[in-house]
């Protein structure tokens, strides 16, 4: 993301050091960017908001919100959506997938406990600062932050709101989200499908 933030079409097909796509393969994608590329933008995009390049999007005075989870879209064009989204305590984002969009993350701070199906049972695993993923055409998860232990109380600061140690991680979806599929795990052991939204909002709507 770096320098060429504003336009990352002159280093995309710089990104990858994977060998070309056979011909019949890559038209059939959804987008000319792969995983590794979205790996790289998360990365770049958590150094950014590290150092501090995106502090003019992030919540006023730093105070982070408590109910609801919070993002700011950091970088779109036609082909990728960047997102910066802090996690509250409590609040999952359901069984879903990205539709026809690939997606990849990186957390910055705290940890992600995702719950994936693997196409016969939900499977856990955790993500903290430094971790990244991403997520093919047809992934489907439920992604949370991983409760914090037992937080001493400032009663002198009483009136600030919100998580003195925000979760926080940067995702990048390719193409940019159009809709979102949600899903349930039935009694007999399958994945169902409950409904289907249109939403251009980062792993659900804030």
């Amino acid at each position: 993301m770096r320098s060429s933030a504003p336009s990352l079409s002159s280093d995309r097909d710089a990104f990858s050091a994977d060998p070309p796509l056979n011909r019949a393969i890559a038209s059939a994608l959804p987008t000319r960017l792969r995983p590794a590329d979205l790996l790289r933008l998360t990365d770049e995009g958590a150094e950014d908001v590290l150092s501090g390049r995106y502090d003019h999007l992030l919540p006023v005075g730093g105070v982070w919100p408590s109910d609801e989870r919070w993002a700011a879209r950091l970088l779109t064009d036609d082909e990728v959506d960047v997102w910066l989204i802090s996690w509250t305590p409590g609040k999952s984002t359901e069984l879903h997938d990205h539709a026809g969009s690939l997606g990849a993350l990186t957390v910055l701070s705290g940890a992600l406990s995702e719950y994936r199906w693997n196409g016969t049972e939900l499977r856990r695993r955790t993500l903290t600062a430094g971790d990244q993923a991403s997520f093919p055409i047809g992934w489907v998860h439920d992604v949370m932050r991983v409760p914090a232990g037992p937080q001493p109380v400032d009663e002198s600061n009483a009136a600030s709101v919100g998580p003195l140690d925000p979760t926080l991680s940067v995702h990048a979806y390719s193409p940019p989200l159009t809709a979102m599929s949600y899903y349930e795990v039935t009694g007999h052991g399958n994945l169902r499908r409950t409904r289907t939204i249109l939403t251009d909002q980062p792993e659900g709507d804030m």
